[in-house]
């Protein structure tokens, strides 16, 4: 693959890699926990999208603009991104488990003019107090909401004669955030040109899109590795996507695999270690299942052997962030070294440096970095260009993670060079779970590591010096817990707490999470846990 193939026309809406499938064919297939079914052609859906696309036109949202989105894993979910792509609206995506103060913060620092979200979490964004001057309007989805603008309505009330803006290349498409260490989220912009970029390497290189597959990529909208799969990667191939609104169960996800003949599967690890550990696992048929795709953290090498004896499917591994597409991975016909990240997905672009940006040796450890010509990198952190200026060194943006090359440029991993933790695929910051636990009126103090979880790669543990006449047991364990997940994003709360009476700091006061991440390794090995410190 040479550059110029990854290089977007000038005039270049994403909507049009879709619109070229406009037939009655299967666009998306749906099912929920209640075993209710739905199904949209190509051609339905894209003319829902262009109806959304009047409606917003019609509100005075257009190019330039910028809308949150709060959804789950609905049809409508594509409806709205493709409407508001058309209309040359950027969109931020926003989990459902964001909370209050994380849905404002992204709306105010992203400067929203409207936020469409899900009838069922309407509450959420109802219970802010602070001013939000860019928002002009609230659309639910899925159902009616007081106070709202009815989607449904919109869309009812509005033409599908809608013709798409001719959008530059370099025009925002995505406004995504990320977690990071510094305890505020940043602003990821990705333009049009990204996701040409992104089309032309992940769907056919490594998930192995074919025409006429149903595919099901599990990430939920909110998230950018949804960008990615279960939203470009499909409809951008023009196949059938499945989605499954319901929470996980291994067995419900088998069972789904079957019935539905999945041709492509991409989920996290820890998806497929739980799978792995069903029962009488033999029993399901998956002989339709022809490529499966993991990304998000390690994936094990006792979770591949599993599902290549079961299944004659081998498990290939993925690497990528929020500011790129898949950067480095086991590509389609490339052989395959468990416990290895791959191959990166252009020689050139993606290498590793030392702190001067300069390329190390092979089997030498340092930064995973990617040429800031890459067409499929981010264009920056979204009024925050320092932040993005301290990413950067010499000609590379610097991913953050660490890993050497062997003699055939396969990248072996070796921890993120800050302090961000991968849990069951999720991307948590410690500050924001510290700023959360600090507003607790028994916590003096705390820092936050990831701790090695033989299940979910690693799960938030938090180090906690409680406040004097305050005692630390069970119930206080629950307590802080159910305080986190009020105060934040649920998944980011600490499965694992530990009273402490003092916490390891430099000579300047801060704190020394890798101490304690170090702490953690040690008591995993000591418990006999496989901790694979390369990945």
């Amino acid at each position: 693959m040479n550059l110029k193939d990854l290089i977007a026309p000038e005039r270049y809406n994403l909507t049009s890699e879709i619109d070229q499938y406009d037939s009655d064919k299967t666009a998306l297939l749906w099912e929920n926990d209640s075993g209710e079914k739905e199904s949209i052609s190509y051609h339905d859906l894209i003319e829902r999208s262009k109806q959304f696309a009047h409606a917003l036109s019609k509100l005075g949202i257009g190019k330039g603009d910028k809308i949150m989105a709060v959804v789950p894993r609905i049809i409508d979910a594509y409806v709205i991104y493709l409407g508001a792509l058309r209309s040359g609206v950027a969109v931020i995506p926003g989990s459902e488990m964001l909370r209050s103060a994380d849905i404002s913060y992204r709306i105010n620092q992203g400067e929203a003019k409207a936020i469409i979200a899900y009838f069922e979490y309407s509450g959420q964004i109802d219970q802010i107090q602070e001013e939000m001057p860019t928002l002009k309007y609230k659309i639910s989805a899925g159902g009616q909401t007081k106070g709202w603008l009815s989607m449904d309505e919109l869309i009812c009330h509005a033409s599908s004669d809608f013709t798409t803006v001719p959008t530059h290349r370099d025009d925002m498409a995505f406004l995504t955030y990320t977690s990071g260490t510094t305890g505020t989220p940043k602003g990821v912009v990705h333009t049009h040109a990204w996701a040409y970029a992104h089309l032309r390497i992940a769907p056919s290189r490594w998930l192995d899109v074919h025409a006429g597959d149903t595919v099901w990529a599990t990430a939920g909208p909110g998230w950018q590795k949804w960008v990615w799969s279960p939203f470009l990667s499909v409809l951008g191939k023009g196949v059938t996507g499945f989605i499954y609104f319901g929470r996980f169960h291994p067995e419900k996800q088998l069972q789904l695999l079957q019935d539905y003949q999945i041709n492509v599967l991409c989920c996290t690890p820890t998806e497929y270690r739980l799978m792995a550990k069903v029962d009488h696992l033999g029993d399901y048929d998956l002989s339709h299942l022809r490529a499966a795709c993991s990304a998000g953290e390690a994936l094990n090498r006792g979770v591949m052997d599993t599902f290549k004896q079961t299944f004659h499917i081998q498990l290939r591994d993925g690497y990528g962030q929020t500011e790129s597409t898949l950067l480095i991975g086991t590509m389609v016909d490339t052989e395959i070294r468990p416990g290895s990240m791959g191959q990166p997905v252009i020689n050139d672009f993606i290498t590793v440096v030392d702190e001067d940006g300069d390329p190390v040796p092979k089997g030498v450890i340092g930064n995973i970095a990617v040429r800031r010509d890459f067409p499929a990198l981010s264009k920056g952190y979204y009024k925050q260009p320092d932040l993005y200026k301290s990413s950067v060194v010499g000609n590379y943006f610097l991913t953050g993670d660490r890993a050497a090359r062997d003699k055939d440029n396969y990248f072996w991993f070796h921890g993120r060079r800050d302090d961000v933790i991968i849990s069951s695929g999720y991307t948590i910051g410690p500050v924001e779970v510290e700023d959360a636990l600090l507003k607790h009126p028994a916590v003096k103090d705390c820092a936050v590591v990831a701790s090695p979880h033989p299940v979910r790669g690693n799960i938030v543990k938090a180090f906690i010096i409680l406040k004097e006449g305050f005692t630390g047991n069970r119930e206080r364990v629950k307590e802080l817990q159910d305080f986190v997940k009020n105060e934040t994003a649920p998944y980011k709360y600490p499965r694992e707490i530990e009273f402490v009476k003092d916490l390891p700091k430099t000579v300047s006061g801060k704190i020394k999470r890798s101490a304690l991440r170090d702490l953690e390794i040690e008591r995993a090995k000591e418990k006999g846990l496989v901790v694979n410190e390369t990945r």
